[in-house]
């Protein structure tokens, strides 16, 4: 038999760990033969367009280096499959790659969205009474999958964020005068990723002195209010707050209203609108910082244990394959926090597909301006470890197609 593996989505910096567990643990099964990569997701079964990936990831050197690359290697794309039951001929022209490939199992790795199209892939082939298995192994930044205690490419990009955001605390706090900096967080509808910078009170420290999550309802008058009060203890106010939090209170001109295929808001901008508001209300030296896409694919800082597990989790999205399990999604099940200890198991896609887990509203805290110790003892364990990255010339080097 042979496989294909494809990424879709938002890169991250453990996508490409994830297709290197498939990779291995075809390797090592001997039902499997050729193991093809499909270029830019689905669309590359779409159009015909897949590698050969065992002529591409030659040594164990190439699988180190792919292992510790961010982004997608394979290219990603945001594709909405029809219903399986449209009568749609996308279907048919997918059916016919497998067929003409001698493709019996598809790896999708992605996240909500990507979930979809495996539970509408597995649908069709069912219904067409093919054998073709379909499995879903998770990634997002977001953290947002229902089902999965986490999702690799989360505790690399938290780790990240944190440790921006230290850096940040030391650059604002060198003056003597009252600063205000507000760091702008990825996270549309959950809150998962600026909740994670509650991590650096393990290292003693203070800030951010306030967190705003999408799971709250947002006041720009409390939040002023907020402020004066941190003002009140600190010099250097550090204030985290996602990009998906909505201002009541504002003329919402900050948020575009372009949507993609998926229906998802393209947001940027809060960071702006709420530093005009502490210039307008405070006065004070104030500074917005938007990380951008940087939180996704910034691997310098990588967690190795996320790249481990998002290894771990494609190698075991394989097995259950061969188990005959087809419109599942490969999860992680949390046994402890100390010592951390998780098991890797299997969801039905479409309790996942267009689904989204929030923050949990219990570790807010009554102003919902901040979040409690039990987030540090969630978080903790997702950013341990660190990778040794190959270097050249000063720089990281990136494994490329």
């Amino acid at each position: 038999m042979n496989i294909a593996v494809a990424q879709s989505g938002g890169p991250t910096c453990a996508i490409n760990a994830s297709l290197l567990g498939v990779f291995k643990q075809a390797l090592k099964t001997p039902e499997i033969d050729a193991v093809f990569g499909s270029i830019n997701g689905i669309e590359g079964i779409i159009n015909d367009k897949l590698v050969d990936l065992k002529l591409i990831i030659k040594n164990t050197d190439d699988m180190e280096l792919l292992k510790q690359t961010p982004s997608t290697v394979l290219g990603s794309c945001r594709y909405k499959l029809p219903e399986p039951n449209s009568n749609d001929e996308v279907y048919d022209i997918i059916l016919n790659c497998f067929e003409k490939h001698r493709i019996q199992a598809f790896f999708y790795i992605g996240g909500n969205d990507s979930m979809d199209t495996v539970a509408k892939l597995s649908a069709f082939f069912k219904s067409r009474n093919k054998d073709i298995k379909v499995i879903g192994i998770p990634k997002t930044i977001d953290n947002d999958l229902p089902e999965t205690d986490h999702t690799p490419g989360f505790g690399s990009a938290a780790k990240y964020v944190a440790a921006t955001v230290q850096e940040i605390i030391r650059d604002s706090s060198v003056y003597s005068n009252d600063s205000v900096t507000i760091v702008e967080i990825m996270g549309r509808h959950a809150g998962w990723l600026t909740a994670s910078t509650c991590v650096l009170r393990a290292n003693d420290e203070l800030a951010p002195h306030l967190i705003y999550l999408p799971e709250c309802e947002f006041s720009a008058e409390k939040f002023i209010e907020d402020v004066r009060i941190q003002q009140a203890k600190h010099k250097a106010v550090i204030v985290a707050i996602s990009e998906g939090v909505e201002i009541p209170d504002a003329d919402g001109s900050y948020q575009s209203g372009a949507v993609d295929v998926f229906g998802h808001k393209y947001l940027s901008g809060i960071g702006k609108v709420l530093e005009n508001l502490v210039r307008d209300k405070i006065g004070c030296k104030v500074r917005s910082i938007e990380l951008n896409v940087m939180q996704r694919c910034s691997s310098h800082i990588s967690s190795k244990t996320d790249l481990d597990e998002a290894e771990l989790i494609g190698a075991k999205g394989v097995e259950a394959a061969l188990q005959g399990k087809s419109g599942e999604t490969m999860v992680f099940k949390r046994i402890l926090d100390k010592p951390y200890v998780i098991t890797v198991d299997s969801a039905d896609a479409t309790l996942i597909a267009n689904h989204e887990k929030f923050f949990p509203k219990e570790w807010i805290n009554a102003e919902c301006n901040n979040v409690s110790d039990k987030a540090v003892d969630y978080f903790l364990p997702l950013i341990q470890g660190e990778v040794n990255i190959a270097m050249k010339n000063g720089m990281p080097v990136h494994f490329k197609i």
